[in-house]
């Protein structure tokens, strides 16, 4: 995908990637995520879908689901591992998501998981407007920021919960929940992530903020 940032590396481990990610359950590693979601039947934008486990979770539970992924070689084993009705796969990537351009839909739920912290702070600023723009109100959006040792071959900056929780705030977009876990589930060293979740502004004021230390990888 031409214009997609953040991808280097992902192609050349797909394989190995696939057994990863995929020894990990969905409703494990967004168990801090899954009951501030609106419920199904609703509309999920994945961006970064990578194996496609969380697209096929979502999908388990009821959700329609557009799984953005822009490297290929993960995509193809995605569309193999998760036949279903409910995904719809297309190659598109942050910071614009140009293949989304002139879809009418607004969506109810908008993950990037393992996503954000790719893409450079003038590429964040871009990415959070077309987000926010995205998301109907009332929608969920949610991240998670890795912090640690990056891996050989990829791109990524230290991005933190507060410059990501401002930023959205720019955009209309409430933080609902921002939370700090090990990395349980790959027990990878010195790494944990952030994970972040915000509501469109105007709804959902009912919900408090949450920020809480966790386990969940």
């Amino acid at each position: 995908m031409t214009g997609a940032s953040g991808t280097a590396g992902y192609a050349a481990e797909a394989e190995a990637l696939v057994s990863r990610y995929e020894s990990i359950a969905f409703s494990d590693i967004h168990a801090a995520i899954l009951p501030l979601l609106p419920a199904p039947p609703g509309h999920v934008l994945d961006i970064g879908a990578g194996t496609g486990r969380d697209a096929a979770g979502f999908a388990a539970l009821g959700y329609r689901v557009t799984a953005v992924e822009p490297t290929a070689e993960l995509r193809q084993r995605a569309v193999a591992l998760h036949p279903s009705p409910l995904i719809d796969w297309l190659d598109d990537g942050l910071p614009d998501l140009p293949a989304l351009a002139g879809r009418a839909a607004a969506y109810d739920v908008v993950m990037l998981t393992a996503v954000w912290m790719h893409l450079d702070a003038a590429e964040r600023c871009r990415a959070m407007s077309r987000l926010a723009a995205l998301l109907r109100p009332g929608g969920v959006a949610a991240l998670s920021l890795r912090h640690g040792p990056v891996p050989p071959g990829r791109r990524m900056f230290d991005v933190s919960a507060a410059e990501t929780i401002a930023l959205a705030e720019v955009h209309g977009l409430r933080c609902l929940l921002c939370r700090t876990d090990e990395d349980a589930q790959l027990r990878r060293p010195g790494v944990t992530w952030d994970r972040v979740a915000f509501v469109k502004d105007g709804v959902g004021k009912g919900i408090p903020e949450l920020h809480t230390p966790g386990t969940i990888a």
